[in-house]
């Protein structure tokens, strides 16, 4: 591309062929260079602070920070580098947290890379993608029940943490939490605080 700056990505996603695919076919365009690829999410933010990319396309779940994590960071640290997600789970809690930390395209990983390149064209100059199907199944599973403070404890429940060590990572008493969880049970309808956990993370509510 002659007489025009090229669009400088960075490609996070844990699993390396698909990053190395992206990257061969991103290449062929004439507007695009890939001047990165990260394997987790901590890698994908210090060569993003050190290369200063105008896109990073992230995978949402990878080792380490995630891509939502990445994103917030980027949003701080280096506001003029848009950033994508790019996700093969599909949970609907997480478009909004996404719309929330300032990600301006999600979309699914089966998106072909002639779509990625024009999605990454539309993020680049300042607009938002979002995939219809991933928005349309956010309306239709509308927003957490959970109140952020439940939300925060069943999180740390998630891990299988016991009652006391959730309490004292969270500085409350263990009645406290119990009371907080016997209220994340009813809510959810489930049978206990890690069924209840692994319902709420389904749904990208944690």
């Amino acid at each position: 591309m002659t007489g025009e700056k090229r669009i400088r990505i960075l490609l996070a996603d844990d699993e390396q062929l698909i990053t190395g695919a992206l990257a061969a076919l991103l290449g062929l365009t004439e507007d695009m260079t890939v001047v990165a690829q990260a394997s987790t999410g901590t890698e994908a933010l210090s060569m993003a602070r050190v290369l200063r990319p105008d896109v990073a396309v992230l995978d949402l779940q990878m080792p380490g920070l995630d891509g939502l994590s990445v994103a917030e960071a980027l949003r701080d640290e280096l506001p003029s580098c848009r950033t994508m997600i790019i996700t093969s789970h599909g949970r609907p809690g997480y478009l909004k947290r996404a719309l929330e930390t300032g990600v301006r395209g999600f979309l699914p990983k089966t998106v072909s890379a002639h779509d990625l390149a024009d999605i990454i064209r539309t993020v680049h100059a300042g607009r938002r993608y979002i995939s219809s199907d991933l928005a349309a199944e956010a309306i239709s599973a509308g927003d957490s029940p959970l109140t952020p403070r439940e939300g925060d404890l069943l999180a740390l429940a998630a891990d299988g943490s016991s009652i006391a060590e959730i309490a004292e990572r969270v500085g409350l008493s263990a009645g406290t939490v119990r009371n907080h969880m016997s209220s994340v049970v009813s809510k959810l309808g489930a049978e206990n605080r890690h069924a209840a956990a692994r319902m709420a993370r389904e749904h990208g509510w944690i």
